[in-house]
């Protein structure tokens, strides 16, 4: 139904000066997405408040309100070409007035858990990227007829969104960054199994992709509505440090059905993981946090093991996060199972001493597109120290790419074997005893003959090769800012 409608947008955007990418595509139908969304949230609830005879006072005030300025309309219900702004007057009111209005929510708003301080929060950290007002007009137009009245429009909304972001994705510029593909986090989640009442947490949600697969997974079980109430309010919480990631979160979220998101736009690696108290852990912690790059010696200071690789701040973070009893499933690269420096050591010492590591998931080259690298899922429960680890190599039969992705049945072997730890041909386990008390390596090494490598293709051997120089080429362009 609205498939044709996003198509019809990027077409448009496609064609202006300041967008160049699937990221500025995402990001400035983000925007006006929001802004309609706000609108028909905001005429829900003053139809609910007239029912009940109470008066709806509006967030937005009435000239920057959608039919204002947007899609103003005739008495009869049809775009009113006459009084609509477009060109320059369009393109200089959003920048000149709309934008710095919506900013301001955030000073203005009450607290931050409001959609207030998040309409605040989302115009303060984007700008508009479409340069011709016809453009923007045109753009307009296509969002005005999308509805968000029926879950079932809501529902086809989001999946559309959700392909926007895998598009993004795959479009390089670090868009791996903001993608995980979503049938490795249901896998994760299915293994971790949330309940209603307990508090899930991603310190670093880009897309919100984790959050989003659990709220979708615990929807079915909100029977009364109090459940629903502590789904929309006190369930799922995010941190995220870049601008374009937090919005399309906010934006994910919402579409998904989360009202006013509990995502906090932060450099989560900032805090001192000593000033974690009691009340900020988590029940359950699912996350796939940015690797390779690389943290400053100020922020190495908020953490006991020092190293400059985020991926390893942010499982400290992580494990120190987690209540007693509580369950985290995180993707890191397979290098953390081996490596021999200090920090890695150190770091799986701290892993097996606080927390059962009671799995261990190899994904295959490919699981991540265009990532170069090869990763594992580490599934604990922090509380009690590490007695075995049960390990399980994914092998979906083929070669994983753009064309042929992961796909929900590669893992159901996984999800079905976990439960009870069974061996198989994929899966043994390891006694704690048989891992070595120095070095605390916890390599992948398949007893039943399983860690066959299989050739790879020139294009991926490419694929990483680009991966390996764009990382090259980040690092280098900071130590140019040092010197």
């Amino acid at each position: 139904m609205f498939e044709q409608t996003f198509k019809n947008i990027d077409d448009i955007l496609h064609k202006d000066a300041g967008c160049t990418s699937e990221l500025d595509y995402t990001e400035q139908s983000s925007w006006l997405l929001f802004l309609k969304y706000l609108d028909a949230l905001e005429n829900d609830k003053a139809m609910e408040a007239a029912l009940e005879g109470k008066p709806y006072h509006r967030i937005i005030d009435a000239a920057y309100r959608w039919e204002a300025w947007a899609a103003p309309k005739t008495a009869d219900g049809s775009f009113d070409h006459h009084t609509a702004l477009t060109g320059d007057d369009l393109r200089d009111f959003v920048n000149t007035k709309l934008f710095p209005y919506l900013a301001g929510f955030k000073q203005r708003a009450s607290g931050p858990n409001t959609i207030e301080y998040k309409i605040g929060e989302v115009f303060g950290e984007i700008t508009n990227k479409i340069q011709s007002g016809y453009n923007l007009r045109d753009v307009i137009e296509r969002v005005d007829e999308l509805r968000f009245g029926s879950q079932t429009e809501k529902h086809e909304l989001s999946h559309l969104y959700e392909a926007k972001i895998k598009n993004m994705g795959n479009a390089g510029r670090n868009g791996g960054e903001y993608y995980t593909p979503r049938p490795l986090i249901r896998a994760m989640i299915k293994v971790l199994d949330p309940q209603i009442g307990e508090r899930i947490y991603d310190g670093a949600c880009g897309s919100a992709g984790f959050l989003c697969e659990a709220f979708d997974h615990l929807l079915p079980q909100a029977t009364k509505a109090d459940d629903l109430k502590t789904l929309q309010t006190r369930t799922f919480y995010g941190k995220e440090k870049k601008s374009l990631a937090y919005v399309i979160a906010i934006m994910n979220m919402i579409l998904h059905g989360i009202e006013a998101p509990n995502v906090v736009h932060t450099n989560t690696l900032g805090e001192n993981i000593n000033d974690i108290q009691e009340r900020d852990r988590f029940d359950v912690i699912l996350a796939n946090p940015p690797f390779g790059g690389k943290e400053r010696k100020e922020v190495q200071q908020n953490f006991p093991i020092k190293t400059g690789e985020t991926a390893f701040l942010f499982l400290q973070h992580f494990i120190k996060s987690l209540k007693a009893g509580g369950r985290a499933a995180i993707v890191i690269k397979n290098t953390f199972l081996s490596n021999t420096d200090n920090a890695s050591t150190s770091l799986r010492k701290l892993l097996l001493e606080s927390c059962n590591l009671h799995t261990v998931l190899d994904c295959p080259g490919g699981t991540f597109q265009g990532a170069g690298v090869k990763t594992v899922v580490l599934f604990f429960e922090k509380g009690s120290p590490t007695h075995g680890v049960w390990y399980y190599q994914l092998n979906p039969g083929r070669n994983l790419g753009k064309t042929n992705p992961l796909n929900d049945d590669d893992l159901a072997d996984f999800i079905a074997q976990q439960k009870a730890f069974a061996d198989s041909a994929q899966s043994w386990s390891v006694d704690m005893d048989d891992i070595d008390a120095a070095t605390f390596d916890l390599s992948v090494k398949n007893p039943n003959g399983g860690d066959e490598v299989a050739m790879r293709t020139p294009q991926e051997i490419l694929d990483e090769i680009a991966a390996l120089d764009a990382e090259s080429a980040e690092v280098l362009a900071t130590i140019r800012g040092l010197v």
